[in-house]
C-alpha cells in the first residue's frame, strides 16, 4: 500500500474500541519487538507532519478517535502548534497478573508558538511499553514506538472552526489574526487616550 493512501474503514458493523491493556500487549509490544500480529489495520504515521484536524483519511478512524503508531520523539513541535505534555502517567495493569505492563501519558494540543499557545479541544494518550516486564525481549528494533490515541474532547477550549458576522466560516488561522487586530486596535486606543490625556 502507497504511503497516503492508507483506507481506515473497518467493516460495517465493526468499531475498533481496545482497552489500555489491549492496545499495549496486543498491538504495541508485537511492533516493537517484531513478533506476527493482527493485520496491519493500525498506520505508523509522523506526528510531526501532521496536525490532529490532519488525520482524518490516514490515521485509523473509529468513531470519533484516531489511532497510530508513532516513533518515540523528544518534543511534538508542528508548523502550526505543538503537543504540550501533562504531568501525569497513568499504569496499564494487565487484567491476569494485574503487573504495569504499559504507561499512559497525556498531551493537549495549542495553536500557536510554546509557551503562548491557545489550547484547543484535541486530546492525545501516548501508550508506552514498560520495559521492566519484557526482558529480552523489549524493543528488538531499532526504533521505538508507541501507539498514540487521538481526540477533540468537548469543553471551552479554543475551537478550530469560527463563522464571522455573514455566517462564513473562519479558520482557527483566520480568528487568530483578527484577535490581534483587536489588541492592535485596543493598544492604539489607549495610546491615543494617553496622549490626549498629557496635552
Amino acid at each position: 500500500m502507497e504511503e497516503g493512501c492508507f483506507v481506515n474503514q473497518l467493516p460495517p458493523g465493526f468499531q475498533f474500541c481496545p482497552t489500555d491493556e489491549e492496545l499495549v500487549l496486543h498491538f504495541l509490544y508485537p511492533k516493537s519487538s517484531l513478533v506476527p500480529c493482527y493485520p496491519n489495520i493500525i498506520p505508523e504515521l509522523d506526528p510531526h507532519l501532521l496536525h490532529p484536524w490532519e488525520l482524518d483519511g490516514k490515521a485509523l478512524l473509529s468513531g470519533k478517535r484516531y489511532f497510530f503508531f508513532s516513533q518515540m520523539m523528544e518534543d511534538r513541535v508542528l508548523e502550526n502548534g505543538y503537543w504540550k505534555r501533562l504531568d501525569m502517567e497513568e499504569p496499564i495493569l494487565g487484567a491476569g497478573s494485574g503487573k504495569k505492563v504499559g504507561v499512559k501519558k497525556l498531551l493537549e494540543f495549542y495553536i500557536g508558538e510554546a509557551p503562548f499557545g491557545i489550547k484547543t479541544n484535541w486530546m492525545m494518550q501516548e501508550y508506552h511499553l514498560c520495559n521492566c516486564n519484557w526482558g529480552s525481549h523489549y524493543y528488538k528494533t531499532k526504533v521505538k514506538f508507541l501507539v498514540v490515541k487521538v481526540e477533540e474532547k468537548k469543553g471551552n477550549a479554543q475551537s478550530l472552526i469560527y463563522s464571522d458576522d455573514d455566517g462564513s466560516e473562519l479558520s482557527w488561522l483566520d480568528e487568530m489574526f483578527l484577535s490581534l487586530d483587536d489588541d492592535l486596535d485596543d493598544t492604539s486606543s489607549s495610546h491615543i487616550h494617553l496622549f490626549n490625556t498629557i496635552c
